[in-house]
């Protein structure tokens, strides 16, 4: 079982760059990758989210690649053109002014155009560089997803427990509920009839009707396989986030139609436990990718 949350980093150097990678993942119910990665380094972003889906099958992951050039790769091109035309510029202003012409280098350096700086990059010549720094933040990112995942697991089993103990203790007590439903009923009967009479087959008929509409057998049996399929869930190496968190919804559905049929205030105590641990369980589901 993994977590949604995690963290990686690692930086290293190379013979002229610097590189560090940066990855920080959160909740989310799809995988989203956020990119913010030297340009230099852009043409490898498909295969960087290539391997960030093996480990990560859903959250929001913002990937932070930072390059620095040690060694500089920059060539300064001279404009020959662009000086013969300021040459010729310069020549055109002082005829014109009549003054005497006094060209300096610097009226040349303070030109537009005259000089241009070129910096050659092959985003090739990076790869190796990167997809190392790379493979060791994933490793950072797995491992912090897995123990928190592991931190998360145990207090699923924890809340999962209590659970399954309110489920026992209402088992326990189903046919006490229905016994004292039917006690209820004829002595609500007794007390309105009173000695006037009354079809002691139909009114057991109509309680009948009664005890099935208030029994909750059914529903302790699907809360039983719902407990069941979750512990075997939290044991699943697979990404069960999204299936825990629908089972979430069936244990609630069988624990609230419960809680509505009960009329013993020992069972509506359990009813409340469960649903305030099935609440702690969902809040946490979340987190799991």
């Amino acid at each position: 079982m993994k977590s949604m949350t995690g963290y990686g980093f690692c930086e290293s150097v190379g013979e002229k760059v610097q590189l560090a990678v940066e990855l920080k993942s959160y909740n989310n119910r799809f995988l989203d990758i956020n990119h913010n990665i030297a340009y230099a380094l852009a043409p490898f972003e498909i295969e960087i989210d290539k391997a960030l889906s093996a480990i990560a099958k859903r959250g929001h992951i913002d990937v932070n690649i930072r390059l620095k050039v040690l060694e500089s790769e920059m060539t300064v091109h001279v404009d020959e053109g662009a000086v013969r035309a300021y040459t010729a510029a310069f020549e055109k202003i002082a005829a014109s002014s009549a003054h005497p012409l006094e060209i300096t280098l610097a009226d040349y350096l303070s030109q537009e155009g005259v000089l241009a700086t070129v910096r050659s990059s092959d985003s090739e010549s990076y790869r190796t560089l990167l997809f190392d720094t790379l493979s060791v933040a994933l490793a950072q990112l797995d491992e912090s997803k897995k123990r928190e995942g592991a931190s998360t697991k145990a207090d699923l089993i924890r809340l999962g427990r209590i659970i399954e103990e309110g489920h026992g203790v209402i088992a326990a007590h189903a046919d006490e509920l229905e016994a004292l439903v039917k006690e209820q009923l004829v002595q609500r009967f007794d007390d309105l009839l009173g000695d006037k009479g009354w079809d002691e087959v139909r009114i057991l008929q109509e309680i009948g009707v009664l005890l099935v509409k208030y029994s909750i057998h059914e529903e302790i049996k699907r809360l039983a396989v719902h407990l069941k399929e979750y512990f075997k869930l939290l044991e699943s190496d697979e990404p069960v986030g999204k299936r825990l968190d629908f089972l979430c919804q069936e244990m609630n559905r069988e624990i609230n139609t419960i809680g509505s049929k009960s009329q013993m205030v020992e069972l509506n105590m359990q009813v409340v436990r469960m649903k305030d641990g099935l609440e702690n369980i969902r809040e946490q589901v979340r987190n799991i990718e």
